[in-house]
């Protein structure tokens, strides 16, 4: 099932770094609270980093563990590339 920015509402900035930033989000159809970490994809492309974007994608897809974050879903709007992650307290 296709996902993109309208399934989350944002509430607040968890974190910022070099690319982005981390917000917390609710999904709007089951109330359940992600970590959404937006990429902007201009900083992405002058920094040369879509590349460790991909691999970062790949490893949160396919780790799942009670330490490490995984990955719910990914999706893209015309200014970020989103990672939506559980979310630790």
């Amino acid at each position: 099932q296709a996902v993109n920015a309208d399934a989350f509402a944002e509430f607040r900035v968890l974190g910022k770094g070099g690319f982005g930033e981390v917000c917390a989000c609710q999904r709007r159809a089951t109330g359940k609270m992600y970590a959404n970490k937006r990429l902007n994809k201009k900083r992405l492309k002058k920094r040369k980093g879509y590349e460790a974007a991909l691999v970062e994608k790949r490893i949160l897809a396919r780790v799942h563990s009670r330490f490490i974050v995984s990955l719910a879903c990914a999706f893209q709007t015309k200014t970020d590339l989103c990672l939506v992650m559980t979310i630790m307290n």
